[in-house]
């Protein structure tokens, strides 16, 4: 089997017009992939140059394939499986900068580049004050990224036309805001080194450079180490960079604020090649849609669905009970609190649901479940409150799914023997194992919602009406069985 290279597969060239500081499955994934699908469906016509962001890395590797590789993407789409392969060749090179720092560097002196994208893990976002203007190069990627456009400042005089605009893609809320506060500290810090280019850098990197929040959605398991002896005879090539992923995309993009939406649908031109890419004034929504909709249902259904005798997501859905209890969470209860056109939400609901169908992934319900009531806090708290406040009355599915909660931090072990392991902060497994002690379900109940410390308010007070359902349906689950409890409310 022949290796994969340029000699061996056809490469397609373009100019380099983005800087990628990372090298991981995600973004070769993800972002690769959008930029191959962009040259081929539209004019945008550019190549990613990677750059390692920390010493080691895959950069070698990429560069002996030179930067080929397969995307392998999987699931449910239109109710029908696929599972297809694309050879992806959006990627021209790859850099080191600790071993390369004048070729990292000279990035910045290459006019067509517009375009820095990144994900660097959500700690790859952090200021770190030892990093200096000189180090060649920072350690931290906020201070790597202000080198970069420092000596692109340089090079083009200040040329308010060749700033940059900048895609952080790490999964924290608002990165763009964060990665634009730690450039500022770096300016600021490097005030001495900058010298009389301080007052002037400064104004560029505020008017010229575009630093966007983005929220990014693909679940990428990555190299497929049990399929690949099949994958790599059915592409007729020794590829050691297949990266698999689902098939599913979605990347929102919130707009810098000294860029319009026009130009910066115009410059990347994503939604003209049929993809998943939304640019907008606000991400928050599309969070907010994210966080309600797909990972909301996720920590509800999987204590439901474990205590059932049910190990995997896609068995949930599938299953004639927990199948309509997590329907009746999604549609009937999360959509409701949410300000996106309910079409829309229709939509995105829909996804979800194929996408926890996936037929070719077996997602353990109890890897979801690890730390379930800080998940519950953020995740299903806020729809909770939304629907009572709009509805006038407590949603059963998402007070159920506390419940279970509750009862899967019991311990012991279920109907069938499997053992019921939960995980979470120390002082929260010692409160549960207390409470359960008593063997009282309302001083349960009315302790787990007096934990400030979980909820950081005692919700007995704050949400009329939740300690008695709560108190009932922990009943019902004692009495009858999970399975047996959540017909009750269907």
């Amino acid at each position: 089997m022949q290796s994969l290279n340029a000699r061996t597969a056809p490469k397609s060239y373009a100019p380099e017009r983005i800087i990628q500081f990372g090298e991981g499955n995600f973004l070769r994934c993800f972002v690769d992939w959008i930029v191959y699908k962009m040259n081929r469906k539209t004019d945008f016509n550019g190549s990613v140059v990677v750059v390692q962001p920390i010493d080691r890395g895959m950069v070698d590797m990429l560069n002996g394939q030179d930067c080929l590789y397969h995307v392998n993407l999987q699931g449910r789409q239109n109710g029908k499986p696929v599972n297809k392969l694309t050879r992806i060749d959006s990627i021209s090179r790859a850099i080191n900068p600790y071993t390369q720092f004048q070729a990292f560097l000279a990035l910045a002196e290459q006019p067509e580049i517009r375009f820095v994208i990144s994900n660097t893990t959500e700690a790859g976002i952090a200021f770190d004050p030892a990093c200096r203007l000189s180090d060649a190069p920072c350690s931290s990627y906020p201070g790597k990224l202000t080198q970069l456009l420092y000596h692109r400042f340089k090079t083009f005089r200040g040329d308010r036309h060749k700033g940059l605009i900048i895609f952080p893609c790490e999964l924290i809320f608002l990165n763009g805001h964060k990665l634009t506060e730690c450039v500022n500290q770096y300016i600021d810090l490097w005030r001495e080194e900058l010298g009389e280019d301080y007052d002037r850098f400064k104004a560029w990197v505020a008017s010229s450079c575009h630093i966007c929040a983005t929220l990014v959605d693909r679940i990428v398991p990555g190299f497929p180490r049990k399929e690949i002896a099949d994958i790599q005879k059915k592409i007729s090539y020794k590829d050691n960079l297949v990266v698999q992923g689902e098939i599913f995309h979605l990347w929102v993009i919130e707009r810098a604020k000294n860029i319009s939406l026009r130009a910066l649908r115009r410059e990347f031109p994503a939604d003209k090649a049929g993809l998943n890419v939304i640019i907008t004034d606000d991400e928050k929504p599309y969070h907010e849609r994210k966080v309600t909709l797909l990972n909301g249902p996720h920590t509800v259904l999987s204590p439901v669905a474990y205590l059932s005798g049910i190990d995997i997501v896609r068995d949930a859905c599938n299953h004639p009970v927990v199948g309509k209890y997590i329907h009746k969470v999604q549609f009937e209860e999360l959509m409701q609190t949410l300000n996106l056109p309910m079409a829309e939400l229709q939509q995105f609901a829909e996804d979800v649901l194929e996408r926890f169908n996936n037929p070719y992934v077996d997602h353990q319900v109890t890897s979801i479940m690890l730390n379930s009531f800080p998940k519950y806090e953020t995740r299903d708290l806020p729809g909770l409150k939304t629907y009572l406040q709009r509805k006038g009355e407590l949603p059963k599915g998402l007070v159920f799914g506390l419940a279970a909660i509750i009862t899967y931090y019991k311990g012991g072990t279920r109907a069938d023997g499997a053992p019921i392991q939960p995980n979470d902060a120390p002082e929260i497994m010692q409160l549960l194992a207390d409470l359960w002690a008593t063997g009282d379900l309302r001083k349960v109940a009315e302790g787990t919602l007096a934990a400030e410390n979980i909820w950081h308010e005692n919700l007995n007070q704050t949400v009329p009406g939740l300690t008695d359902l709560l108190t009932d349906f922990l009943t019902r689950i004692q009495e009858k069985s999970m399975l047996d409890a959540v017909k009750t409310i269907l």
